[in-house]
C-alpha cells in the first residue's frame, strides 16, 4: 500500500495502488484547488511531485497540454486530477497558490 506525504504541511496518507492523487488529497483534508471535475481542464491542481514520480501514472496528452499553457511548470510538475498512484511511496507539494484558470 502506498503512502503519500503531503508537503508543507507534513502528514503522510495510506493509499491504495489505482487511487486518484486529487481524491486523496481532499480526502485527507488538505485544501488543493479543483474547478474542473478532474478533467484537466483548468489547471488549479498543480501540484509538484517530489519523490515517486516514476511510480505514477504517466503523463497523458491533456495534462500535457494543459500543463504547457499554466505559469510555475517544471520538471515535477502535474496535476492531481491525473495522477494514478502505483504501488511506491510518493511526495508531493501543494502550492500555495493557484497557477491554473
Amino acid at each position: 500500500m502506498p503512502a503519500v506525504t503531503i508537503m508543507p504541511s507534513g502528514k503522510t496518507i495510506e493509499a491504495t495502488e489505482g487511487s486518484r492523487l486529487l481524491d486523496i488529497l481532499m480526502n485527507s483534508g488538505e485544501t488543493i484547488q479543483h474547478k474542473c471535475d478532474g478533467k484537466a481542464e483548468c489547471g488549479s491542481c498543480h501540484i509538484f511531485v517530489q519523490e515517486g514520480r516514476k511510480s505514477v501514472s504517466r503523463i497523458q496528452r491533456p495534462e500535457h497540454e494543459k500543463l504547457d499553457s499554466i505559469i510555475g511548470v517544471g520538471s515535477k510538475s502535474r496535476l492531481a486530477c491525473q495522477v494514478m498512484l502505483g504501488n511506491e511511496n510518493i511526495s508531493v507539494e501543494i502550492l500555495g497558490f493557484s497557477s491554473g484558470f
